[in-house]
């Protein structure tokens, strides 16, 4: 998630950087699918799944709201 959005930042355009915080939405969504994934194969146990996403899940409403943010300063930039 980090790494999409720092190579978005690193391309200096806003829209770009917007682009790369949607993919890191999508990372974090499939983050939660790997970890269904362990959780189904005995790779971690119901305690540990639970405990990671607990950590996983706040990260999806603190990028939503980044996201938001980001659209309204590019809207501001379009005059909208």
């Amino acid at each position: 998630m980090a790494a999409n959005s720092s190579e978005g930042h690193g391309r200096y355009h806003i829209k770009d950087f917007q682009n790369f915080n949607y993919f890191s939405r999508g990372s974090l969504s499939e983050t939660k699918t790997w970890l269904l994934k362990a959780r189904y194969r005995k790779l971690i146990t119901d305690a540990q799944f639970e405990k990671l996403l607990a950590e996983v899940d706040p990260l999806g409403k603190m990028l939503n709201n980044y996201i938001a943010f980001n659209g309204k300063h590019l809207n501001q930039q379009r005059g909208d």
